[in-house]
């Protein structure tokens, strides 16, 4: 028996009966040979890491464009937090960790630079619209690995596209807004106890909201720190899914509607707030701007983005403008449309 099949007999032995085994995955897009240490989802998650789109992800926003200081959130510190919030919850609940880490690593590797004001860029230029865990999908499935893709399994696959609808359901009730597996489901919801609690403490941090203007409610509910907040809402989740015996996950009427509450709070205060909205405009202009040069200039897109069969301008602009980090858009911006010194030879 080898490692791996050791790891997959634990699984068996000690898993919730609803868990995602390793040994049942519904397998890969191009069938591989297993490995004799790593299961599948491990192998996953090794792939992820190690991903040049992953590494990319210290240098895109999260909510903050360009900061100054250092203890801003950047899009790759939110997904470590999604990740070890969701490993938290899933082996609370007897499910697999590995499959849940390797779903909330991979969730955002298709965001564009500059959040959410790139975001809706590229959502209003592109033919068809744009979503960032649409793009995520196929960053493992086409864009990675010069053009081969990840190869990844399809409960990793399919947790990634279904971790996020905006504004959304945390809990989705419809059967077609989540995850096939509840590792998937758990992403989704620890994606959000992430980031409206780093989104709010970054806010605070940078002075654009003060603790006196959050409601309340949000602070005698959840908590009033960042680490109770947090505690609150696994907890939660945690003790609630248990008593479905995990036939759904679950949270409180007592602490879901005061989640609900909080975003909606990020929202007008912060993610819409007149403070920030004058930079996601400098930062969507740079991104139209870019976008349509390289739609005329075709041949300047990198060449290490992978091309299909069948050539699409918009398809290969998106690509590239999706995968660009905050200072490489910058800085790519002033070398085309900012004069440049002369150098004298």
């Amino acid at each position: 028996m080898t490692i791996r099949e050791q790891t997959e007999e634990i699984e068996r032995k000690t898993f919730h009966p609803r868990a995602c085994l390793s040994s049942q995955s519904k397998g890969r897009l191009k069938p591989e040979k297993e490995g004799v240490i790593r299961t599948c989802f491990q192998r996953d998650r090794d792939r992820i890491i190690h991903s040049k789109t992953f590494r990319r992800l210290k240098h895109k926003t999260q909510v903050f464009l360009a900061p100054k200081g250092d203890h801003y959130r950047t899009r790759l510190t939110h997904v470590l937090e999604v990740s070890q919030i969701a490993r938290t919850i899933a082996r609370a609940l007897r499910l697999n960790e590995d499959l849940t880490e390797a779903i909330a690593l991979g969730h955002d590797l298709g965001h564009t630079p500059f959040g959410h004001a790139g975001e809706s860029v590229l959502r209003e230029i592109y033919p068809g619209g744009f979503d960032h865990y649409e793009q995520s999908l196929r960053v493992v499935d086409f864009l990675e690995n010069n053009g081969k893709g990840l190869n990844l399994t399809h409960e990793v696959r399919n947790g990634i596209v279904k971790h996020s609808k905006g504004r959304g359901a945390i809990l989705p009730e419809t059967k077609a807004e989540r995850a096939n597996t509840l590792e998937g489901q758990i992403v989704r919801a620890a994606d959000i106890i992430a980031y409206v609690n780093h989104d709010l403490d970054d806010a605070m941090r940078a002075e654009v909201v003060k603790k006196s203007d959050i409601p309340q409610k949000i602070l005698k509910v959840l908590g009033d720190t960042h680490s109770k907040r947090i505690d609150t809402m696994v907890k939660d989740l945690i003790y609630c899914s248990l008593e479905t015996d995990l036939e759904k996950l679950k949270m409180s009427e007592d602490i879901l509607p005061v989640i609900y509450m909080l975003r909606e709070f990020l929202y007008d205060q912060v993610y819409e707030g007149k403070k920030l909205i004058n930079e996601f405009k400098k930062a969507k202009r740079v991104l139209q701007d870019l976008y349509a040069y390289y739609l005329e200039h075709i041949e300047e897109v990198f060449a290490d983005i992978p091309k299909e069969k069948k050539i699409d301008r918009h398809r290969l602009v998106c690509d590239f403008i999706a995968g660009m980090t905050d200072r490489f858009a910058l800085m790519t911006y002033e070398r085309l449309f900012f004069p440049q010194q002369w150098e004298v030879l």
